[in-house]
């Protein structure tokens, strides 16, 4: 018998230790290869572990579990989402037909998800589970969503407005983050996590840790000489990391 296996990604420590009880009694046989706080986290545990199965909580700092579930998806995996949203967005999650669990997690409901779970695995029926991610996506967001449209930045000893759609790409540096135009760059002092908060997903992509680009600007994305992945962008010399908890992202491109 095949093992199945699994990930965690939820935020919240005491959430996450009361997840991992609560399979270890609903689906003894589960193996959870990996129990991760954040979404990037998740994202790089996946690259290595490639679990059959993963609980995500869809709100998490920097990575949601939305961008984390379309890399589960699209290597091979089923995905529960668990959320603390109100009855509206739970009618968006029905709807969308992907499964959930309200926090806090009920055990009988846990045994419901994970018996469907169990289904799914074993007719490996032919699901369109990426659209239906997408159409959960779209209907989880909140109308006229507050979205960054200029960015305060410092140049020297300026100050200077920049406007979002001149922004190439944003790098993590020590305490501070570059901002990238194509014709100039600058530094903030918001953390990557807030600042994708705030940016349009389907403008801007992480792609690796410290970096997040402008999906537009990208022109490829190839192998250095150590088998390292980095993508460069239009017009512009040098290149940007790509991690392997990305490189989703670009397959079928």
């Amino acid at each position: 018998m095949t093992t199945v296996t699994a990930l965690i990604a939820e935020d919240e420590a005491p959430q996450r230790a009361a997840l991992l009880d609560m399979l270890a009694e609903a689906w003894p046989e589960l193996e959870v290869v990996a129990a991760c706080e954040d979404g990037v986290a998740a994202l790089e545990a996946l690259a290595v572990h490639r679990p059959g199965v993963a609980f995500l909580d869809i709100r998490m700092p920097g990575v949601s579990g939305l961008d984390v579930a379309r890399a589960v998806v699209a290597a091979g995996g089923q995905v529960v989402f668990t959320t603390a949203y109100d009855d509206y967005a739970i009618r968006a999650f029905e709807a969308g037909a992907v499964d959930y669990l309200l926090k806090p997690v009920a055990p009988a409901r846990l045994a419901t998800a994970v018996e469907r779970l169990r289904e799914r695995l074993a007719n490996a029926r032919e699901e369109d589970l990426q659209a239906r991610i997408e159409q959960l996506e779209a209907r989880l967001r909140p109308e006229g969503e507050r979205r960054i449209r200029w960015i305060s930045a410092s140049v020297g000893d300026n100050v200077r407005m920049l406007g979002v759609d001149e922004v190439l790409f944003f790098q993590a540096q020590d305490k501070y983050v570059r901002v990238v135009t194509a014709d100039d760059e600058a530094v903030i002092r918001t953390p990557l996590k807030e600042l994708l908060a705030g940016l349009d997903p389907d403008e801007f992509w992480q792609v690796h840790r410290g970096v997040v680009v402008r999906v537009s600007a990208i022109d490829r994305v190839r192998k250095d000489e150590l088998g390292k992945a980095r993508l460069s962008l239009r017009g512009r010399d040098g290149s940007l990391p790509v991690s392997a908890a990305f490189l989703h992202r670009f397959r079928g491109m």
